[in-house]
């Protein structure tokens, strides 16, 4: 197992709200990671801890490691910016940019990191649009609004935006929430087909999900890691009996 996260007694607050208490947990390279749990269990804010989103927040703070590829993105002199190039994020709500087209909400984050190339902007938006699975689909319209899509190609267009910046990581939150069964299905092929060469993170309230997608399912409940390990074992298996209480829809 080669560890692409290795978290060490991670806490997060907003304000004086401790939202996360003390996680530890080692994620793998190319897998697939669920985070599941009941609404308002930190779910989210623990993504948003992995590529140091979650500070963006006013009167949020985070305190512990969280070592990717070996370095603690936390520590002094680490640019928050970079980490958050390796770690994309694509957000529960699909969000174009509505003034863009789908070329350049594709192009935008190269755009922005000083490419002016055409040439190598047309290969980075064709090669990030095929890996999201939507090229042929818009291959014809890449001059319209990146918001005149359906709904699932826009959450598609998301996920090729956050790949033309080749990250090492997609953390997705909740990426499906808001589609309908076929765009979601859509969706958890392209996770696991992403997989093979990304680490992802996915935060999903929907179990089906979390056992079709992911190799390896974590259980968060009011800010604590309750249990983690293998998903199957996770469902067929649970060692804590909040877990399996959690499963079998006793709470939550």
């Amino acid at each position: 197992m080669t560890v692409k996260f290795d978290i060490q007694n991670l806490n997060a607050w907003f304000g004086s709200k401790h939202v996360l208490k003390n996680i530890n947990m080692k994620i793998e390279e190319n897998a697939v990671t669920a985070i599941i749990g009941p609404s308002g269990c930190g779910k989210t804010t623990f993504i948003r801890c992995l590529n140091r989103m979650h500070e963006i927040t006013p009167g949020a703070r985070v305190s512990g490691k969280v070592i990717f590829n070996g370095v603690n993105i936390y520590d002094n002199g680490v640019d928050p910016v970079m980490v958050r190039r390796k770690i994309g994020m694509v957000f529960q709500k699909p969000n174009p940019f509505p003034m863009m087209s789908v070329y350049d909400n594709v192009a935008i984050g190269l755009k922005l990191n000083g490419v002016r190339d055409k040439k190598i902007l047309d290969a980075a938006v064709r090669r990030s649009l095929e890996l999201a699975n939507l090229w042929d689909e818009v291959k014809d319209d890449l001059k319209k609004s990146g918001t005149s899509l359906s709904g699932g190609q826009q959450q598609r267009l998301c996920i090729a935006r956050a790949l033309a910046v080749e990250p090492e990581v997609l953390l997705m939150d909740e990426p499906c929430s808001a589609l309908d069964p076929i765009a979601t299905a859509k969706i958890e092929t392209l996770i696991r087909e992403l997989a093979k060469n990304y680490t992802i993170v996915i935060v999903t309230h929907n179990m089906q999900q979390a056992a079709r997608v992911s190799d390896y399912t974590a259980f968060l409940y009011l800010g604590e890691l309750i249990e983690y390990g293998a998903t199957k074992q996770i469902f067929e298996n649970p060692k804590h009996e909040l877990t399996e209480k959690y499963l079998t829809g006793k709470f939550g």
